[in-house]
């Protein structure tokens, strides 16, 4: 697993900041740095020796391994010169988009809290 990450580390430029801030380019004479929410990850598992007979799992030897990585980018806007300097420019759809689970998630804790607010005072 080491030499994998240290493969990896070897084969990507950089790591950090440069994952999330894209090279700064050209379009139209104005010069824009594309932003990106970034996320990855490794994972690994092994697995062995005999199992106990029960009900649920047979009587025999068992082995295992694996391992897998992953990850994803939203691209959550830009930067973009102009005469006043660099302003953010939002991607109002993907930001959107990322916004529901965090919102549907307040949701639901606060319809909770509401719930457990009105048990006790109907008490």
């Amino acid at each position: 697993m080491a030499k994998l990450i240290e493969n990896l580390a070897e084969s990507v430029p950089a790591w950090g900041a440069k994952v999330a801030y894209g090279e700064k380019t050209t379009v139209d004479g104005r010069e824009f740095v594309p932003v990106a929410l970034v996320a990855f990850g490794f994972g690994g598992g092994e697995g062995s020796g005999d199992v106990a007979p029960t009900e649920k799992t047979p009587e025999g030897r068992g082995e295992g391994s694996g391992g897998g990585g992953g990850g994803y980018a939203v691209p959550i806007g830009a930067y973009i010169g102009g005469p006043d300097g660099l302003k953010f420019r939002p991607n109002t759809v993907a930001l959107a988009v990322v916004a529901v689970p965090l919102v549907s998630a307040l949701g639901a804790a606060l319809a909770v809290i509401i719930g457990a607010t009105r048990f006790t005072n109907s008490r």
